[in-house]
């Protein structure tokens, strides 16, 4: 265990609950919204959000460095304006995983609104309630098994980035270098028994957060009666 360098993992684990703190406040109106509406480009917008998941993570980061460089409209107003550069740092990373794991929280929110019951949401109407309040205080209290899966997934996904975090952070040691950069830079150097020690590590990881999931929707659904 000497071996281990835990930096990349802390980063990895602060990336990870930065980037899902920021889309659970995204994702939760998106996903409410796209469960209520009936507009017609509905399965446009939901393609749109959906795309980080079947594009490779070399093109999403390719056209993310892009968008963020220096380079850029969005890039230069930053740097120029506030100094900030948003490509090889931290922000440059938060943003990137934003946009790569943004369907990871979508898509459990929107099923568990989907599910509810339609009366339960037409009463708390009729009772006078705002679309604000019937979204946290009766659908959100009743999604509990996908609100969980959301949070768990998006944090477990952005903790095992790769292609994404390295175009878009690079491997800068306490500032950029994650857990996944740092494994591929052990087989890089062909030091492979450290390879197998942070690659276990994150199988581990990855194995504990998956299992939580599974134990607590298995919970929810015996509270409920569902078997």
């Amino acid at each position: 265990m000497n071996m281990i360098d835990w930096n990349p993992f802390i980063l990895s684990f602060k990336l990870a609950s930065v980037t899902t703190l920021i889309l659970f406040f995204i994702a939760l109106p998106t996903a409410w919204w796209l469960s209520r509406t009936r507009t017609r480009f509905k399965p446009a917008i939901e393609a749109i959000a959906s795309l980080p998941i079947v594009l490779p993570p070399s093109v999403l980061g390719f056209y993310i460095l892009w968008g963020l460089s220096a380079n850029s409209p969005i890039g230069a107003f930053f740097n120029n304006l506030f100094g900030i550069q948003l490509v090889f740092n931290f922000t440059g990373l938060v943003i990137a995983s934003c946009l790569y794991s943004f369907p990871f929280m979508v898509q459990p929110l929107q099923s568990g609104f989907e599910s509810l019951n339609k009366n339960m949401i037409e009463a708390a109407y009729i009772a006078g309630k705002s679309p604000t309040q019937t979204l946290f205080k009766v659908a959100l209290p009743n999604i509990k098994p996908s609100l969980m899966t959301a949070l768990i997934v998006t944090f477990a996904h952005t903790v095992g980035e790769f292609g994404v975090v390295l175009m878009v952070g690079g491997s800068i040691p306490g500032e950029t270098k994650v857990a996944s950069v740092a494994i591929y830079e052990l087989v890089e150097t062909m030091d492979y028994t450290t390879a197998h020690i942070y690659s276990a590590v994150m199988v581990v990881i990855s194995f504990v957060v998956l299992l939580g999931v599974y134990i607590f929707n298995r919970y929810q659904k015996r509270r409920l009666g569902v078997y």
